[in-house]
């Protein structure tokens, strides 16, 4: 009866009604009145507690977190996409099967090459350690690894080093232009200047192998082809040794697919391979026009000079009459 009182007060602004006794009967009135005034008090209970529960119905449910073992899968695909696009446009790792390189490639080693340059039309320069395929069965003869064929699926994704690919990785002495000289133990020279090649070359080796095998040469390089040889020259079946295939030792450019630019494993022969000092000097082959143009100009001052005093002595004095 309390709750029902403060219901009329509050639902009423008129003069309070006198108080019932028990056995009075409510008026049709008051009794309207009463059950006003309980909806007015519910207000601030019953309604409000309606009102959230109409709330809680109308707003969305949060969605149950997907369990990880259903989305491993798709994470799985996003990893195995973006490694092939890595692969593919950007770098991809190679291992290092031979002591051909050495000291600067020990074998067993991982590099990573870049394969994003060449697509914007860069190509190899002198003193880059690259990766190329094998341009005319260099390497017949020699084992081929047996991969499993998780071995072969990760190795197509890029996430390990091909076994399969006929590849191989040398140091870049010439580009198209240049001529490439040995002779005896060296120095080797390209466009007649000689390279100091001690910070590369493996110890005890000499640049230049003597040899009636390929170890003395002069070539010059095609446009489009790039000559090769290995860091540890006394042990590298490179350039030098092919000149009798069908491209006479000379690597085309379109084969080289990239340039090793670091030491990715082990962790312990982790470096980066720079191109070396040597090469900074200027080695460029000068064009033939302008060495024709250089032993020209000599000759043309001094054709000018003689009819300049010729044409002196003409229009002089003594004979002007």
């Amino acid at each position: 009866m309390g709750d029902l009182a403060v219901g009329a007060r509050s639902g009423h602004e008129g003069p309070e009604e006198r108080p019932e006794r028990p056995g009075d009967s409510v008026p049709p009135a008051a009794e309207d009145d009463v059950t006003a005034g309980g909806d007015n008090g519910d207000d601030s209970g019953g309604d409000g507690g309606r009102d959230e529960r109409d709330g809680d119905g109308a707003a969305p449910q949060p969605k149950k977190p997907r369990s990880f073992w259903k989305e491993l899968p798709l994470l799985i695909g996003i990893a195995l996409v973006l490694a092939l696009l890595i692969k593919t446009f950007l770098v991809q790792a190679f291992s290092i099967p031979s002591d051909s390189m050495q000291n600067t490639l020990q074998q067993g080693d991982r590099v990573l090459v870049d394969k994003l340059t060449p697509w914007f039309g860069s190509e190899p320069e002198r003193g880059e350690v690259v990766v190329f395929h094998d341009p005319a069965k260099w390497l017949a003869g020699e084992p081929t690894p047996n991969p499993n064929a998780i071995q072969k699926g990760l190795s197509w994704i890029g996430l390990m080093p091909s076994a399969e690919e006929k590849d191989l990785i040398k140091r870049v002495i010439g580009v198209g232009g240049d001529t490439v000289e040995c002779k005896g133990t060296g120095p080797l020279k390209v466009n007649g200047k000689a390279l100091n090649e001690t910070s590369y070359v493996y110890p005890g080796n000499t640049p230049c192998t003597v040899d009636d095998l390929g170890g003395q040469f002069k070539v010059k390089v095609p446009e489009g082809k790039i000559w090769v040889m290995g860091d540890h020259r006394q042990n590298s079946l490179d350039s030098r040794y092919h000149q009798q295939d069908k491209h006479k030792g000379f690597v085309p450019v379109d084969n080289v697919v990239g340039r090793a630019i670091v030491v990715a494993w082990p962790p312990t022969r982790w470096s980066t391979l720079p191109v070396p000092d040597t090469f900074d000097q200027n080695l460029s082959a000068a064009a033939p026009g302008v060495l024709g143009l250089a032993g020209a100009a000599p000759l043309v001052l001094w054709r000018r000079r003689r009819s300049t005093v010729g044409n002196t002595r003409v229009s002089g004095p003594g004979t002007a009459g």
